[in-house]
């Protein structure tokens, strides 16, 4: 039974069951889907209420606080008794076009060469992680939230601003994955 847990589930089981969330959390109080709200409740607690953005009750938010914990610590327990040790799969053409840019550690989930303290401090690393960070949180407030709200949540209730926002991230995904990435990663 623990093996069926270790490996990845495939998309017609996993897909349902984040689909099935939205209709749950709408029954269970009309709560929405998202993540990226949570920031905001987090800075309307230890933000004194003086800044507008911030004048609304958090506190009736907070079950948006304990679902963003369970995904956090979920991870965290995932990654440390449910994984297998050998390294990440991917693809032999991928493997190599990575290769070409130094990236070979598929040891974690994301490649150790990318995603370390001291690769913060080069140009491709501060692009990659404060630059893009920073655009992924700006992108988020701009638009209103973010990919699981807008694609999982804002779809399934037929919103028209979350089908253009959807539309623009994936648009948005695949030009960063093609062209631009690229680009950074030669650096």
């Amino acid at each position: 039974m623990l093996e069926i847990i270790k490996e990845p589930w495939p998309w017609y089981v996993a897909g349902p069951l984040i689909g099935l969330t939205v209709p749950a959390l709408l029954l269970m109080g009309n709560k929405s889907f998202g993540i990226s709200s949570s920031l905001r409740h987090i800075c309307a607690a230890c933000v004194p209420a003086n800044i507008n953005f911030f004048k609304y009750d958090w506190k009736k938010e907070s079950w948006n606080l304990f679902f963003v914990l369970g995904i956090f610590f979920g991870g965290m327990i995932s990654t440390q008794f449910l994984t297998s040790s050998s390294e990440i799969a991917i693809n032999p053409n991928l493997k190599e076009e990575l290769a070409s840019y130094g990236i070979t550690d598929y040891s974690n989930l994301v490649p150790a060469q990318l995603m370390n303290f001291e690769s913060i401090f080069t140009l491709r690393g501060f692009i990659i992680m404060v630059i893009g960070g920073f655009l992924v949180g700006f992108g988020t407030r701009y638009a209103g939230g973010c990919t699981s709200g807008h694609a999982i949540m804002g779809l399934s209730n037929l919103q028209w601003p979350s089908l253009v926002a959807t539309i623009s991230f994936m648009v948005g995904g695949f030009l960063m994955a093609n062209l631009i990435l690229p680009v950074i990663l030669s650096l």
